[in-house]
């Protein structure tokens, strides 16, 4: 039976180590590091994020505003506040919360964030760099799953790994992460061919795709690590990618949903705004 990656647990561990590294950057540079999120519209679940993220980031000790912008914002007044912040030498992070209404561009709203503030990783300098193998900031959802595997000592060198998704979010950088660990990888969509041969063949198996109980015992080889990215809301509540009962008893390691990859990416979120609070130190 697999061992259980505790999302929750390592978050929590992570959330302590940055609450004392920033006390001592305070200390350090007698100003907090600042967070700044951004979020237009009343989506119920973007508000429930928001509100988790304000919640993680004042429990490590930086500072976080919120902005709450309404429904019908126009573009110009969504670009205004982002440009404000952009341009505030004391934020150290800008978050806008997607989705968007549909009325606004993302990609215009987004590429108003400098690189350096882009603490979700997104932008295209960001995910240009990480493709290069240079220092960068990443995906916090991939980056989170990357410290999964780091905190159980996973080897990766040399294995086969398979990622079911290619979001730009997820899938793209949660390749190029494996890649750069030397793994062999395979990215999976919905136009693959051969799809349970190929994830039969995984010694890594990172499924991101957002559709319930997709990845089946019979796409899962003995051993293998399975990492559930998925948070689908069912009639049954919240459930992964996986058919988690069926396939925990193949795997090595499995992280469940709730309580698996969730709760790492906001803790990323937070390593990043810590790390881009450094390097605007370090710049100046």
């Amino acid at each position: 039976m697999a061992k259980i990656i505790d999302g929750k647990l390592l978050s929590a561990k992570i959330k302590d180590e940055l609450k004392v590294k920033v006390e001592e950057f305070y200390n350090k540079y007698n100003r907090k590091i600042t967070l700044a999120v951004v979020l237009v519209g009343d989506n119920p679940a973007s508000q429930v994020y928001v509100k988790n993220k304000i919640t993680a980031t004042e429990y490590v000790g930086m500072k976080s505003l919120s902005f709450r912008l309404p429904e019908d914002s126009t573009e110009q007044q969504v670009a205004e506040t982002v440009l404000s912040l952009a341009n505030d030498n004391g934020i150290d992070g800008i978050l806008v919360q997607l989705p968007l209404p549909k009325h606004l561009d993302e990609n215009k709203i987004l590429k108003l964030i400098p690189p350096s503030k882009d603490v979700d990783g997104f932008l295209a300098e960001n995910v240009g760099k990480l493709l290069l193998g240079q220092p960068s900031t990443v995906a916090c959802t991939p980056f989170g799953v990357m410290k999964m595997l780091e905190s159980e000592k996973i080897a990766l060198s040399g294995k086969n790994a398979v990622v079911l998704g290619r979001s730009n979010i997820v899938g793209k950088p949660m390749a190029l992460l494996l890649l750069q660990e030397n793994c062999t990888v395979t990215i999976c969509h919905s136009k693959t061919q051969n799809l349970k041969e190929i994830c039969r063949n995984a010694d890594i198996l990172v499924a991101a795709i957002g559709r319930p109980k997709f990845v089946t015992a019979d796409m899962v080889k003995e051993g293998a690590v399975v990492i559930d990215v998925g948070i689908n809301r069912t009639e049954q509540g919240l459930v992964g990618d996986v058919d988690y009962e069926n396939v925990k008893d193949l795997a090595s390691y499995i992280t469940p949903v709730p309580g698996g990859v969730g709760p790492m990416t906001i803790a990323m979120l937070l390593e990043n705004t810590y790390l881009s609070a450094i390097r605007s130190q370090n710049d100046l």
